[in-house]
């Protein structure tokens, strides 16, 4: 069984998901993990999937989809997570203000400074008012405290609202 990741980006229209999740059930690829999202008029879609099948012929399998020239697709085999790997505790981190450059850099760095993992990250931008959301894995030797204290300050200095806290457990 291979675990296959795959991503499809490009300019956004009605189906694309439709058509990309048909050809995977078609071939017996089952879809494990994704997150697909629209910015800008433009799609962007990564899964991981697994089954009985090579990353070129799924590569092969979805290339239907790039014959107009508006999207891109990549297969790649990858290896699966190491499931003994040390638990990390979630956190939340949000961020609101006005848009300055190197807000995402700021924080990321202060978060990997820390031993933190960037699980997940979404930003947008409404007007002038920039808005950040990650989820963190913080392992259980990092500094919680030592971090709060340098996102706060990374804030002040941009002029931003940081929040971090710990996450709810999700249900999935």
């Amino acid at each position: 069984m291979s675990l296959i990741a795959i991503t499809v980006i490009g300019h956004d229209r009605p189906g694309i998901i439709a058509e990309a999740t048909g050809t995977l059930a078609d071939l017996g690829v089952n879809l494990e993990d994704s997150t697909m999202t629209r910015l800008r008029g433009h799609f962007a879609m990564m899964l991981l999937c697994a089954g009985q099948v090579s990353a070129e012929n799924v590569e092969q399998a979805l290339s239907p989809l790039t014959a107009d020239g508006t999207l891109q697709v990549s297969a790649r085999e990858v290896a699966p997570e190491d499931p003994s790997a040390a638990s990390a505790r979630p956190y939340l981190l949000t961020v609101h203000g006005g848009d300055r450059l190197g807000i995402v850099a700021a924080l990321t760095r202060a978060v990997a400074d820390a031993g933190g993992n960037i699980t997940d990250l979404t930003t947008r931008l409404s007007g002038d008012l920039y808005v950040v959301a990650a989820e963190v894995d913080l392992p259980a030797t990092a500094d919680e405290h030592a971090l709060v204290d340098e996102l706060r300050r990374i804030g002040r200095e941009l002029e931003v609202d940081v929040a971090f806290h710990p996450q709810e457990a999700d249900v999935l």
